[in-house]
């Protein structure tokens, strides 16, 4: 139990408190005996004095990214009435490729008893806004929607949760559009992703390319460290292939 402890309080910053340290402390409690919100307090602070002032003062930390995404992923996953394997398979597999199979495997265990507990999604969103920036709110919803294609499908019920999702992280309705276009195969989606109507001339399309590539470049992500900027590619590449896409169209 000790590593497992360790590694959560090397992932609570910002998240140790509020409705999301709520939702892991039920976790934790859905599966160890006897461990109490002291014990995880206690290495959490263990682990705040062991890290650097630099580290320690910094808004948004891995671990705080990691933990989000956990309890967010579970109310997605939950939307549509039913829990897919699929799509529980896409969170370890992600997870995996970000944090290396042991730090995936505790973040799994707990996953799986904070997908068990009714968590208020307003709530969890405030608590996030509130400490994380912009860019990475956008890469959660990213992550948000990769999660409720992993079975090959959305519904319907799963993009209204994640347009309630971003809306309370205040993102806004373009910025979420865009994001949704990189999921999806329809014939206009090349000008969603980069929030601009057809009937743009060229000179707003290469306005818009450069306003998009400044917004997702994947070095606003880079104090989450290394294991977030898979996802930042992803995402930036989703803006390079729309942009070239339309400039093949127009022949440019």
């Amino acid at each position: 139990m000790g590593n497992f402890t360790k590694w959560l309080g090397a992932g609570l910053g910002f998240s140790f408190g509020g409705p999301i340290g709520a939702a892991i402390g039920f976790a934790i409690g859905s599966f160890v005996d006897g461990f109490s919100d002291d014990d995880l307090k206690e290495e959490q602070e263990e682990y705040q004095r062991s890290v650097k002032g630099a580290e320690r003062n910094r808004n948004t930390q891995s671990g705080d990214f990691e933990m989000s995404l956990l309890v967010l992923a579970s109310i997605v996953i939950k939307s549509d009435g039913k829990v897919d394997q699929r799509e529980l398979d896409y969170v370890r597999a992600q997870f995996v490729s970000m944090y290396g199979k042991q730090r995936a495997n505790n973040a799994f265990k707990l996953f799986n008893g904070i997908i068990k507990k009714k968590v208020s999604a307003r709530q969890v969103c405030i608590q996030i806004r509130q400490n994380m920036s912009h860019a990475s709110r956008l890469q959660l919803v990213h992550f948000l929607f990769g999660i409720a294609k992993a079975d090959e499908f959305v519904t319907e019920i799963e993009v209204e949760e994640i347009r309630k999702i971003s809306s309370y992280l205040y993102i806004n309705q373009r910025d979420f559009e865009s994001i949704k276009a990189m999921f999806f195969d329809a014939s206009d989606n090349a000008y969603k992703i980069l929030e601009i109507e057809k009937s743009a001339s060229n000179s707003e399309l290469k306005s818009a390319y450069r306003k998009m590539v400044k917004k997702y470049h994947p070095d606003k992500l880079r104090d989450l460290g290394e294991e977030h900027l898979k996802g930042a590619k992803d995402k930036f590449q989703s803006i390079q292939n729309a942009y070239e896409k339309i400039k093949n169209e127009r022949g440019l």
